[in-house]
């Protein structure tokens, strides 16, 4: 292992000083969106869509745009992706789709079947490798390089049906990760494979204090519980009693910051911590360097990206687009504004709305964060409250009051007029002064919040709620499991099946 290990350290050294001497900027993207039309104007939706004539012109993007409507899931579902799920050849991309991943969205919804070609999974395995790299740039140990990543995902386990498989993009990644990478990852295919949360975890427990963990990654609820139940299970001071050099966390799916502190009290020496946006839809950016959150946007990774800027001029107060063509390249972004964000990928999604805003922090870099979501914001009365106005107004409360709120959700009450909060904490601060200074500080945060509430709308009701609710909540779905999220901001259908859970437990 340990002439492995200096194999994979040297590599990642090279790997590093070949990306950094590498310029990357719009005109990638102009290269990728000619690839991803040139690949595809044989298909029928080349054909409706006139890809043949748009690559007649040196300005692409243009015609694009005038051709290819912007379109959400559900639309693009029902005028083109089902019937590539059914097995239609050259539908949305080149050949038969033989690969569809349930995406995991948030508790509550449907799953998504979102297409995955062998070149999108080529386009993962390249950003892999690539962000592999970083570990150059970060002061670690010799033994580091020797241990191995755990993953904490959903079950890897595929189903065949007549057209396609289907199952967790975790297990299609798997299913064509190469031999060599199989002894370095943990917990191994019979314990991914198993479907239920709970079973995972049972089988890790045992293994746990025979492995060599160095990195891991997955969503920060399910992988810091995974760690929490490990400490507890073997009574341990920190984890780092058994995986001394566990020095390096990938996370990713929700706002990390309201987990830093369970991190800390489970661990005995410093973790790194570096974020990505990958979704079932592709692999967008990560962090590349700790000393800094933002993400670098991958701008030759096979997908064609395209902003909206989410404000009034081109959604209306449900979130909806006005116009289904206009939106704005990499070249046309500003840093501190909110856009939605629309892909074109590898996998024949054609001007999708993936549901994530996105702000620019560094436009020469092309660094940005992932700021919230499209349908995740509050407006009873023209509040227009983001979940970034929410993630940061607890998380300096949480930091004020030295208390910790790692999991929470809230919904508009319309008929009261005011928003609903849960809480979950084992700290127990005063519940009149959480909502008077949450209030406060959402008030200071945002103008439109401060104006409505002098006149329309509520002070915000506060419930407590003891730790694991939100995990037994996912559990009484039937979602447990690495890749399920509860949504911040619940509509009204998911409120109701909240508040009955709630209710029953008498919560």
């Amino acid at each position: 292992m340990a002439i492995i290990g200096k194999l994979i350290q040297k590599t990642t050294e090279i790997s590093y000083k070949r990306i950094a001497k590498k310029g990357v900027d719009y005109k990638n993207q102009l290269a990728v969106l000619r690839k991803l039309l040139e690949t595809a104007k044989m298909t029928r939706f080349g054909f409706v869509h006139s890809f043949h004539e748009i690559l007649k012109v040196p300005d692409a993007v243009t015609l694009y745009q005038k051709f290819v409507p912007i379109t959400d899931y559900d639309t693009f579902y029902e005028e083109w992706l089902k019937e590539s799920i059914n097995g239609a050849k050259d539908h949305t991309w080149r050949g038969r789709i033989k690969f569809y991943a349930l995406s995991s969205g948030t508790t509550g919804s449907p799953s998504k079947r979102i297409p995955v070609t062998i070149e999108m999974i080529r386009s993962f395995q390249k950003t892999s490798l690539r962000q592999l790299s970083i570990l150059h740039n970060i002061e670690l140990p010799e033994s580091f390089f020797g241990a191995s990543v755990l993953t904490v995902g959903g079950s890897t386990k595929l189903t065949r049906l007549s057209t396609h498989t289907e199952g967790d993009l975790s297990g299609i990644l798997r299913k064509h990760t190469s031999i060599v990478a199989t002894p370095f990852t943990k917990p191994g295919k019979r314990i991914t494979d198993l479907p239920n949360w709970q079973a995972r975890l049972d089988a890790i427990l045992p293994l746990a204090p025979k492995w060599n963990i160095g990195i891991m990654a997955g969503i920060p609820s399910w992988c810091i519980l995974l760690l929490e139940e490990i400490v507890k299970h073997y009574q341990l001071d920190n984890i780092h009693d058994i995986w001394p050099n566990f020095q390096v966390y990938v996370h990713g799916g929700v706002f990390m910051d309201p987990y830093v502190d369970r991190l800390e009290k489970i661990c005995g020496k410093k973790v790194h911590l570096l974020d990505t946006y990958l979704a079932s839809e592709g692999y967008f950016a990560y962090q590349m360097s700790p000393s800094h959150k933002s993400m670098k946007l991958l701008l030759n990774n096979g997908i064609f990206f395209e902003f909206i800027p989410f404000n009034s001029n081109y959604f209306d107060k449900n979130g909806r687009l006005k116009d289904v063509h206009d939106a704005l390249t990499i070249s046309e972004v500003e840093e501190g504004v909110d856009y939605a964000l629309v892909i074109s990928t590898n996998a024949g999604l054609w001007r999708y709305v993936i549901g994530d805003l996105v702000r620019f922090v560094d436009l020469e870099q092309l660094e940005l964060v992932i700021s919230g979501r499209i349908k995740q914001f509050l407006s009873l009365c023209g509040e227009h409250l983001s979940l970034d106005n929410i993630n940061q107004a607890l998380l300096t409360f949480s930091r004020n009051k030295m208390c910790s709120f790692s999991e929470f959700t809230i919904f508009a009450d319309a008929d009261n007029s005011k928003h609903v909060w849960f809480l979950e904490t084992c700290d127990a601060p005063d519940l009149q002064e959480t909502a008077q200074e949450i209030d406060n500080l959402l008030c200071a945060g945002n103008d439109d919040y401060a104006y409505v509430r002098k006149y329309n709308l509520g002070a915000p009701e506060i419930h407590f709620l003891p730790p694991g609710t939100f995990y037994e909540y996912i559990a009484s779905l039937g979602k447990s499991g690495g890749q399920t999220k509860v949504p911040r901001v619940l509509n009204k259908q998911q409120a109701e099946k909240w508040l009955k859970f709630i209710q029953d437990r008498n919560l």
